[in-house]
This record gives C-alpha cells, structure tokens and sequence, in this order.
C-alpha cells in the first residue's frame, strides 16, 4: 500500500488509504492531542467511534473535529487543540 502524510503539529505522520486522523496518530505512537478545559489533563481516543468527543483535534484551522470519524487527507495540517478550542478562522 501506499502511504500518504500529513502534518500533526508540524511533525509529518504516515497514513494509508482508508485510515482516520486518530488512527494515523495511533499508529505513529501519539496518543494524546486534545487537552480538557478545566484541568489541562491530555485527551485522545477513547471510544473511537464519535460518541465521547474525547479526541477532538484542530484539523486545517478548524477545531472541535473528531479524529476518530475524520478520513485522514494528504496535507492536512492538524494541530494539538487547547482546552475548549476556538475557531481560527472567526473573525
């Protein structure tokens, strides 16, 4: 198969056709990218299939994005998201 890659916090991960976001970033060791509001404790995947919201990540400047349900695309540039996230692109 081959692999394509995208950008996580400015380090390049590998991925194969098919996978999600969370799943590449699962697959290159990282395992958390989101932290909590409150308390600033690390989040990733828990239930892998969008029902927790664990695994929130800022994907292309957009945050609040499930990594476990977003189809992983060359050149994405996905990024740690801070506490609650906020959207970049807001004026």
């Amino acid at each position: 198969m081959t692999e394509s890659s995208f950008t996580f916090d400015d380090r390049r991960v590998g991925f194969t056709a098919g996978q999600t976001v969370g799943a590449a970033l699962i697959g290159a060791g990282i395992r958390s990218w989101r932290t909590t509001r409150v308390e600033g404790r690390p989040r990733g995947v828990f239930c892998g299939i969008g029902v927790c919201f664990d695994c929130l990540i800022t994907i292309d400047g957009v945050p609040n994005q499930r990594a476990c349900l977003i189809a992983a695309q060359p050149g994405m540039a996905v990024r740690t998201q801070e506490g609650g996230g906020r959207d970049q692109l807001a004026v």
